[in-house]
């Protein structure tokens, strides 16, 4: 083990719908902004503040595919990744930088009969309707590779 670790757990509201780029060879990525609330009660004011923190989402292949069909703008959904910074120049050659979280799980928390999501969906699950009983949550981990660690 390296000593590190880079991990990402996110609840919040979708806050745009999903934008989808489509690669030769088939490949594609996902990409959509992801809304998470902070509420608390100022203690000098007794004023309810609540501060709003977005988080740009960058899923890859069936997974993105997945959430294209299904997420809509304001559903709420469960994410799980890792961060991942990249550099670009702007029009005036100036260094800009972006964080985003590269997406490994997911699930989606809006009932199907509020925003047409499918609850308990996982990324590595098959896009199929899901019957009116709940089923065990299935998580697959994308990229990750196999230990010899006896747990």
């Amino acid at each position: 083990m390296s000593g590190t670790l880079n991990k990402v757990m996110l609840i919040g509201h979708t806050g745009d719908e999903i934008k989808m780029h489509y690669f030769e060879g088939g490949g594609c990525i996902g990409r959509f902004p992801l809304a998470t609330n902070e509420t608390y009660t100022n203690k000098t004011t007794g004023e309810r503040v609540t501060n709003t923190e977005w988080h740009n989402i960058v899923m890859r292949n069936k997974a993105a595919e997945i959430c294209e069909k299904y997420l809509k703008k304001g559903d709420k959904i469960y994410i799980e990744g890792r961060l991942k910074t990249r550099k670009w120049q702007d029009d005036q050659g100036k260094d800009r930088y972006s964080t985003e979280v590269q997406c490994t799980e997911f699930t989606f928390l809006t009932p199907k009969a509020e925003g047409g999501a499918m609850p308990q969906q996982t990324s590595g699950a098959p896009a199929t309707q899901q019957p009116a009983t709940p089923q065990p949550q299935v998580e697959e981990h994308i990229g990750e590779e196999d230990d010899d660690l006896p747990f």
